[in-house]
């Protein structure tokens, strides 16, 4: 069940799913009212001649032409949306690019103009001269006819799409939008009061019971885990799962993603059960995994850092992107580590933590500002709106961290001193509040 709603999330992403679906019902469609024609055929003629009073070598005319117009245009569109593509990888991070691919705007715009290709080249077979036995399909035809200026407003659509959909600030809204969506499926806040992160010691092993690893079968990044199904093994078999490996972690073919603790090693069939609650695949994907959404933006703020860009502006982008992740998860219950059944624990997961998340939020942009008097600016204002909104002790002592490390940077990269001042007195409010207990 796993895989299969993983390759339904695939088959969704793809670049190929609307268009696909969109081709199939222009089909449908053209069938549909070549059918209708068939039944009505000359009513249409002799109530609306000069609504539907084409005759068979100007239907073939109008229609040929709105065929090579759409197949042709839907080439250039293909072009287009590869060149943005390529820009969007070299100066961004290719990491972005599946959101252009899953862009449905993108999609539907490339299955409109198949679609209407497809629809005359049904609609063309079926016109036959006086020769053959007169037929036209007349309100085919005029569909046709409507379709192909639909197609005309569509380009019009797209071109002001793609010029919007490449710029930076449209990139990381999209990213980020997705994230806290993802943030808002995996952890309501309606789930129950928020706790910090705990590292509480594993379970030891009881004479008779041994760890037992499972290797898996392919190397690849988890992209789910099927909790359930792994509660149900625990149980059936009195033993404690262990996962090695969490959601957006690579695991290598051959190595344990999970141990179990039991008697008796488990069987190959047993092996094969657990390895079917995991989804491996070649990427990651943002489905359930918050920090590929996070890595996303902290990769762009990254590539705007690089000396060969050099856009502060586009790193201030990502930080108050990323400032708005933190502050949706500011007390948010996360995901719990560890599952029991039956009044027993059975499963120790590797879910994400809050920790775990900041640092790959603020880490990567930190360690790549040294000197950038904005950026640093920027993060210290992002720690202080973050904060202000994070009462669980834990986490503010992970901001805490945060804002000591840019501290030091700044101190020790900043050569200015009016602007190292300035920095200065920004870090030392920051680590005064987040050193008190939260208001309220």
């Amino acid at each position: 069940m796993t895989r299969l709603r993983q390759l339904w999330y695939d088959v969704r992403s793809s670049f190929w799913f609307l268009p696909a679906f969109m081709l199939t019902g222009a089909i449908a469609l053209a069938l549909l009212l070549i059918d209708i024609d068939t039944r009505l055929a000359g009513d249409l003629f002799s109530n609306w001649p000069r609504l539907f009073g084409a005759g068979a070598e100007g239907a073939r005319g109008l229609l040929q032409v709105i065929a090579g117009s759409m197949i042709s245009v839907a080439g250039v569109v293909f072009s287009i949306t590869l060149v943005a593509l390529s820009l969007a990888s070299s100066q961004y991070t290719s990491r972005v690019l599946r959101h252009f691919m899953r862009d449905p705007a993108n999609q539907f715009v490339l299955g409109s103009f198949v679609g209407i290709f497809a629809y005359c080249l049904i609609v063309l077979r079926t016109i036959r001269g006086s020769d053959e036995g007169s037929f036209v399909p007349a309100l085919a035809v005029l569909v046709g006819l409507l379709l192909g200026l639909v197609g005309i407003a569509v380009l019009v659509f797209f071109i002001h799409h793609i010029s919007v959909s490449i710029q930076a600030s449209q990139i990381l809204a999209t990213v980020a939008d997705e994230t806290l969506r993802v943030i808002d499926k995996l952890f309501p806040a309606d789930a129950g009061p928020a706790a910090d992160d705990t590292d509480e010691p594993m379970p030891a092993a009881v004479p008779g019971q041994g760890w037992h690893p499972v290797s898996a079968e392919r190397s690849g990044y988890i992209e789910q885990v099927d909790v359930e199904t792994l509660l149900v093994f625990a149980v059936g078999h009195g033993a404690v799962l262990r996962l090695e490996h969490g959601i957006g972690d690579f695991v290598v073919e051959g190595t344990a993603f999970a141990c179990v603790l039991s008697a008796e090693p488990p069987t190959e069939a047993d092996a094969a059960r657990l390895r079917a609650a995991l989804s491996v695949g070649r990427t990651r994907s943002l489905d359930k995994d918050v920090a590929f959404g996070i890595r996303q933006l902290a990769d762009v703020a990254l590539k705007a850092l690089s000396p060969g860009i050099n856009d502060s502006t586009t790193a201030e982008m990502c930080l108050d992107w990323l400032g708005a992740i933190l502050l949706r998860l500011a007390d948010r219950p996360l995901r719990a580590r560890r599952h029991g059944a039956d009044g027993r624990l059975r499963l120790v997961d590797c879910g994400p933590s809050y920790k775990a998340l900041a640092n790959e939020a603020l880490d990567p942009v930190r360690q790549n500002a040294a000197g950038n008097v904005s950026v640093l600016t920027r993060l210290f204002r992002v720690l202080r709106l973050v904060g202000a909104h994070t009462r669980l002790p834990g986490r503010r002592r992970v901001l805490l961290g945060h804002a000591q490390a840019a501290a030091e940077l700044a101190r020790r990269s900043v050569e200015a001193p009016r602007d190292r001042a300035r920095l200065d007195a920004l870090a030392a409010q920051l680590v005064a509040e987040l050193s008190l207990p939260a208001p309220g």
